[in-house]
Formats: C-alpha cells, structure tokens, sequence
C-alpha cells in the first residue's frame, strides 16, 4: 500500500508542478481550476495519512509558482501568502467554529475575491516606486513599467507616506470582450478569459502593449497595519482608500457566520451582473491583535479562507462502471469517477440509470467527462471529452447476470431498463434496513431509502449490525455523491443517537410481521423491557388485549428464530436501549419529525436554544433550506434563506407564531 502511495505521490506532483508553471509561467494553463483543485487535495490527504511521503518540495508546501527569468525579482519584504481554499458551507462554518473554540468571538470583513492576479505595490514618501507579482509568495517579478499603465493606480498618494499594499490586477469584462473582437478581427488567438488575459497582459516586456490592455485593480491588504496605528482590517480598507486607492464598494463588515452565508448568497446571485470576474469571497477576521494570536501556518494564515463559489460543471476521470441492485432488482450503471468538487461536494460517484443512457452519451472507462449537478443536487455526467482520449480507453459492456446473485438478467416488456429476476436475490434485504432506519423505527436521520441502496450495493452495509459499524468506513463514505466530513459525522451521530431509543422504535424496526408502530408501543409498554417480551408464551400473547391469534404466532416465532436472537444480542452488545422509556418524550404535532431553518436574529431566544428545543420535541434543525425543509423561522434581518422559503412555498414562522407556539407547549413564559 505505501509503495503504491508513492508512486501516486509522484504522479501527482508531476501534474501540479506542471500545471504551475503553466500558469504562473506561461499564463497559459491545460488544467482548469476544478481539477487543479482535486488533485492538489488528493496529495493533501495522502501526505496527512503518509506523513513519512510528505517532501520539503512537495506542491502543497508552495504558495505560488515559479519566476521567469526575463524580469527582475523582488524579495517580499513580508511574504505573500495565499489562503486556504473552502468549498462549502460546512468547510466555512468548521473555520468560524475553530476561531471560536480558541476563546475568540469576532467580527469578519467579507470580500470579493477577484479573479485576477495577486500584485504588490511599494510607495516611498507616497510616489510608486515598484509593483511585484507575487511569484512564489517569497520572491516575485518586478512588473513596475507595467503597473504604472494601470490608471487606477495612483502614481502618486495624497499623502507623502511610505506604504506597501498589495491587491489584485484584473481585466473588466467589457474590455476582454473588445480586445477579443480586435483579434477576431485581425485573425489572432482570442484569450480564454479575463484573469489569463490579465496575466499575459502584465507580464508584456513593452509596456506599450500593457498599456492597450485596459488592467484594473483592487485593493484589499495593508501587510503591516499596526506601523499605522491600525486596530481593524476594516480600518486599513478605510485607510487604504483615503490614500487614494482603489478599494470594492462591495467589502463588508459582518458579526457572525449567518451574515457570511447572507453574504456569500448575495453575491453567488449577483456575479454574473458585475463588471469584472469573481470565484468567491474572502473571509477575515477583522480585530489584527486577534490576527496575530491566531497566527499562522507554514503556508497560510489561520484567520482568514477563502470560499470558492461551486463550479456549475467540472472536468474528471471516468474510472470504471459498476452496477448496483435496487430493492426491486433493478440493475443501474454507475460512473466511478476521480473525486472533484462540484457546488461544493465532492463526487466520486454518479448514476448512468440504465444502458441505453450510457450508450448514447457514448462513455468509455478512462474518458475524461464533464460533470454537473443536475437541479443542483443529483451528480450527473454530461459528456465526455473527446479531445482529451488517449486511446487507451475501454469501451462499455452491459452485464448479463445479476453482480449480487449471479442470475441472468432480463427485461420486462416496454422497459429499457435490466432487472435482476431471482426473488430470493439479497439485494432485497434492502427493504428490512430501510425499514429499521425509518423514521418511525429507529429514526436514523441521513440514511434514507437511495443511500441504503447504495451503502449495501457498495458493501458497507449488509445487515442491521453493519449500521452501527459503519464509522470503520468513514474515510470512504466521504467521497460518496456530496458527502463531506460533516455529513458523515452528522450520520455517525444519528445513529449512535439511536441506541438510545425507546424500545417500542426497536421493535417496529426489528420487522416482525404485522407489527405496526401502534402495535410495538403497547407490547412496550405492558412488558416494559425486551426480555420480558422475549419470555412470554404464545398462549401468553394471545391474552393480550390488541394481540390476536396471528400476531401473537408472528410475535413467539420470531423470537424462536436463532437468527434473530442473534441479531438481538449483537445489538445489546453494541449498547442499543432494549428498555421502554415511558412517557418522557417530547411531542408536539407542530415539530416531531418535521425539518427547521432559523434564519436572522429572535429578540427573545438565542438561536441554539431554539434549536435545542426543536430537537427535544423529535425535530431537526438544519442550516439550509431545501424542498425537504418543512419550516423556516424567520427572526430581524433573515437574509435569502428567507426568500428562499417563499420561493419553494415553504412553511414560515414570524417571532410572534414562533412565540405563541412554545407558549401553548409551556416553553415560554
């Protein structure tokens, strides 16, 4: 295993280092930003796991890339670091919860981040004297006859100050798209977009050339604020303006990770209406003094990230098709695919639905394919790229006999779809663990009907004790079709959460024929535990007043059967609650089992105490809102998860529903 980590080491370090010269030599890259991405967090994890793999050299110890000879260098006074790179919500609020477990409670200031090229500009006695790329992070060019053609620059500052600010160099839209129509015009290579065209623009011997390139900036960093008497990242973003650069009218000051979301939506929407080219927003803590004590890594600061908008479609491998069985003996093709991020998720798998579809999309194993999310949530392959084959790929065979049982595959008539015919197939045994997860069996939250398909096909889970060995797999369940680390932590939890369960949820899971919710519950509460119930007779049963002659055959025969006392005792030993609890539950009509969203503030209760309540009465709360969302409570400045609810008819709840709710259930004075 460790050699074969090698030599992906290699490989992958070959491919980065190839694709940063590309970029930040020849500013012309082969790879796009999504696949960079992928590969460059597949050597992250490896040399996490292999820390004995990890080089001095590796592409993950680098900030930026490497400095062509044609220009000067400049040493950075105070290295240019980049930052890390976020996908998702989860990732935004792990860093928010990082700062606030190290004892801090801070504000953030929230910025645009500008796809462009990073640039630092040096001022003595307030005239520009030198403007550097930021090369490696430690040594960058020296592109000041450029620099000084960009007429947002200030030659000059309105103070004679001696300063260093470092933005971004951008090209606006509007001139991408009437350079590009000059070189249509007198037959030239048209450029690929504004952050390449800015950066082959600034690195022009001539600065002629640079100067017919209409270039732009931004700029968002003081490296040394305290030698000013700066408190606040956003005092220097003030500073830096009265000195008369150029700072986005957009930057703003927020107070918690709900206002970040707010932000981050706004501007998602708002993208495509801006006169120049973003890919997400940076994100920082505001107070400097909290800045130094958080300090830094060997690579980035730990008090600021950057969010990466999701991409609407990305670039990956198809590594294989497998098939899976569906509870119904449906037979479904599946891409296996390199991990990629896609609107923040990372995908690894995504569904063919049947062998005409994958026909006529014309796939190959070992095609590199586009991949979206259709309607933003189910991964979807949309094609491949035809110019990107090698020749070594393999063509696709639909499979003749069931990958579970063996048996011959057949049609039924009308269908195009291949179904396993064998009744007796395991894969069926999918219905008995939908069922013990189900709401009103054990409540295991995140392991619904396509993921416990997908789980057994996949071999994770094969039976009802699997379910709570399913943390020995955590690292794979991780890549499967959007899950991230949180998601799957939030899955363990559910289900450790459900060995606490009251014991008529047990029986109901457990499957015994004829035994319904109602059922379970009075067997629960008149023999209180499960050995109790396990003990009784038949003749006993049938004494029972809602037990008739039937039920009570299912009942005593069920607790015959060797292998269901086996299974029984495997989850006492696991710790799972075989006792009823009573009354004590919770229960409200209005939010058992129904799924919330608090969004904005509630003047009278905070938002984790709501949560909390919402959970002690069998509810879920969750941080976004979706068609499965059942309410969102909407408290003083909600945001677009507010106008989310509306758009999909949701259910909302004002401060004065909200209040008159908890009052009638004796939660509110």
């Amino acid at each position: 295993m460790l050699e074969e980590k090698r030599k992906r080491v290699l490989e992958l370090t070959e491919i980065l280092e190839k694709a940063n010269y590309e970029y930040y030599v020849l500013a012309n890259p082969t790879l796009t930003d999504q696949e960079f991405d992928k590969y460059m967090r597949e050597l992250e994890n490896i040399e996490k796991e292999y820390p004995e793999l990890a080089s001095p050299s590796s592409p993950t110890k680098r900030v930026g890339g490497e400095v062509i000879e044609k220009f000067e260098k400049i040493r950075h006074s105070i290295p240019m670091l980049s930052l890390p790179d976020v996908f998702n919500e989860d990732e935004i609020r792990d860093f928010d919860e990082r700062i606030k477990k190290a004892g801090y409670n801070p504000q953030y200031v929230c910025e645009l981040k500008i796809d462009g090229l990073s640039g630092s500009f040096h001022y003595e006695d307030g005239v520009l004297v030198t403007g550097a790329t930021r090369g490696d992070g430690v040594v960058g060019e020296n592109i000041t006859h450029n620099v000084k053609t960009i007429r947002s620059l200030p030659l000059k500052l309105k103070e004679k100050i001696n300063i260093e600010v470092r933005g971004e160099i951008y090209m606006p839209r509007k001139v991408l798209a009437k350079l590009n129509q000059e070189r249509s015009e007198l037959n030239l290579p048209l450029f690929q977009n504004c952050r390449n065209a800015a950066a082959g623009s600034i690195r022009q011997l001539d600065s002629k050339i640079a100067a017919g390139r209409g270039l732009d900036t931004w700029i968002y960093h003081l490296p040394n604020p305290v030698d000013y008497g700066i408190k606040t990242q956003w005092e220097s973003l003030e500073f830096m303006k009265k000195l008369g650069f150029k700072i986005n009218p957009a930057n703003r000051l927020v107070n918690n990770i709900d206002e970040i979301l707010d932000f981050i939506d706004e501007y998602r929407n708002k993208r495509d209406t801006l006169s120049y080219d973003i890919d997400g927003v940076v994100i920082k803590v505001n107070d400097l003094k909290m800045q130094q004590e958080l300090g830094y890594t060997s690579k980035f600061p730990r008090w600021a990230i950057a969010y990466k908008f999701p991409a609407l479609e990305v670039l990956t491998k198809l590594t294989d098709i497998i098939f899976t069985v569906g509870r119904t003996g449906r037979i479904t093709p599946n891409a296996v695919l390199e991990p990629v991020i896609v609107m923040g998720s990372t995908i690894s798998r995504a569904t063919l639905h049947n062998e005409d579809y994958v026909l006529e999309k014309g796939l190959k194993i070992g095609d590199i394919v586009s991949i979206r999310k259709a309607g933003d949530v189910i991964p979807e392959v949309v094609e491949p790229k035809l110019e990107r084959r090698t020749g070594n790929e393999k063509d696709f065979v639909m499979i003749t006999n069931c990958p579970i049982c063996g048996s011959v595959l057949g049609k039924k008539p009308g269908q195009v779809d291949h179904y396993c015919l064998n009744p007796h197939c395991p894969a069926r045994h999918i219905e008995g663990l939908i069922h013990f997860c189900s709401r009103k069996a054990m409540n295991i939250d995140g392991l619904g009907e396509k993921i416990i398909e997908d789980f057994f096909n996949l071999g994770y889970i094969k039976s009802i004790i699997d379910i709570y060995h399913l943390d020995v797999h955590k690292k794979d369940l991780q890549e499967l079709e959007g899950y991230g680390r949180k998601s799957i932590e939030n899955l363990l939890e559910a289900i450790e959460n459900s060995k606490k369960n009251s014991l008529e949820r047990l029986l109901f899971g457990l499957g015994i024929n004829g035994i319904g919710d109602k059922t379970a519950l009075v067997l629960a509460k008149k023999f209180k535990t499960l050995d109790n119930l396990m003990a009784q007779s038949e003749e006993d049963l049938k004494a029972l007043k809602d037990i008739g002659p039937i039920l009570a055959k299912n009942i005593y025969t069920f607790f015959q059967n060797v292998d269901n006392l086996e299974l029984i005792n495997s989850l006492v030993m696991l710790g799972v609650n075989t006792v009823y609890l009573g009354e004590g539950e919770k229960y409200s009509e209005l939010i058992t089992d129904k799924r919330f969203v608090v969004t904005g503030t509630i003047s009278f209760m905070g938002r984790d105490e709501i949560e909390a309540l919402i959970e002690s009465y069998g509810g879920h709360p969750s941080s976004s809102v979706s068609s499965k969302t059942d309410v969102v409570i909407v408290g003083d400045k909600p945001g677009s998860k507010a106008d989310k609810a509306k758009e999909l008819n949701i259910e909302i709840w004002d401060e004065e529903k909200l209040s008159d709710v908890l009052k009638n259930l004796g939660e509110l004075n």
